[in-house]
C-alpha cells in the first residue's frame, strides 16, 4: 500500500473543497411572457360560438334522392372503362374477324382428290380466251400483202419496176413477175440503205411497201 507522504515534503497540500454551481430560476422571463399574453389580448373583441347542441334542424336541406341505376355494383367491363358502346362495337369486330377466319379455311380446304379446290372457270371466260379462227387463215407477222421469195403474180411485177427507178438498187433486174433471189437481194439492199427495221430482210411487208410507195409514188 502506498504510504502518505511526509509533513513539509512537496506533495503536502491542502485538500481541495467541492465546488456548488448555483444557477438563477428565469421565473422572471416566465412572468414577463404571462404579462405580454395578457396585454395583447386586451385589444381583441370577445365572439360568441354557438353551442353545437343548440342547431335548428329546420336550416338544413334535403339531398335529392339517388336514383337506383347509379347504385348498381359495377361490372367487369365498367371497372376498366368499356361502356355499352364500346362492348357492341368489340362484339361486331369479333363476328365479323371470325367470318373472315372461316372464309380463309374453307379457300384452304383440299378438294376430293387431295387438291385445292379451283372454281371452275365459266363458259363465257373460256370463250373470251381462246381466240376464234378467222376463215383467211394465219396472220401474216409483216402484215398483209407481203411478198416474199418464191411469190409471182402482178404485185410483184409493180414491185420489180418500182425497184426499177431506186438507183443501183435493181439495176437490170428482170419484170417477169417471179420473186426469186435476186429481186430478194434487191429489197434487202433498199432495206439496208434506207433504214427499213420493220419487215424481215429481203420481205416486201408493210413498212418496206410505204418506204418504196413515198419514193416512187402511188401510180
Amino acid at each position: 500500500m502506498p504510504t502518505p507522504p511526509a509533513s513539509g515534503s512537496p506533495d503536502d497540500r491542502p485538500p481541495l473543497e467541492p465546488i456548488v454551481v448555483l444557477r438563477p430560476r428565469r421565473t422572471d422571463a416566465l412572468a414577463e411572457l404571462f404579462r405580454e399574453m395578457e396585454a395583447g389580448t386586451r385589444g381583441l373583441e370577445p365572439v360568441a360560438v354557438p353551442d353545437p347542441h343548440s342547431w335548428d334542424e329546420g336550416e338544413t336541406q334535403e339531398l335529392p334522392p339517388v336514383r337506383t341505376e347509379e347504385l348498381r355494383t359495377p361490372g367487369r367491363g365498367d371497372r376498366f372503362g368499356f361502356g355499352p358502346g364500346l362492348r357492341r362495337a368489340a362484339v361486331t369486330i369479333g363476328v365479323g374477324a371470325a367470318a373472315l377466319v372461316g372464309f380463309g379455311c374453307a379457300l384452304l380446304l383440299p378438294g376430293r382428290d387431295g387438291e385445292a379446290a379451283t372454281p371452275a372457270p365459266s363458259p363465257s371466260a373460256s370463250a373470251e380466251a381462246t381466240p376464234t379462227p378467222t376463215a383467211t387463215g394465219p396472220t401474216d407477222p409483216d402484215g398483209a400483202g407481203t411478198l416474199r421469195e418464191g411469190d409471182s403474180g402482178p404485185e410483184v411485177t409493180d414491185l420489180q419496176q418500182r425497184l426499177l427507178r431506186i438507183p443501183d438498187v435493181y439495176k437490170d433486174g428482170s419484170t417477169n413477175g417471179t420473186y426469186d433471189a435476186t429481186l430478194k437481194e434487191a429489197v434487202a439492199r433498199f432495206q439496208l440503205w434506207y433504214g427499213i427495221r420493220g419487215d424481215e430482210n429481203g420481205v416486201y411487208g408493210n413498212d418496206t411497201r410505204l418506204a418504196l410507195e413515198s419514193r416512187t409514188g402511188t401510180g
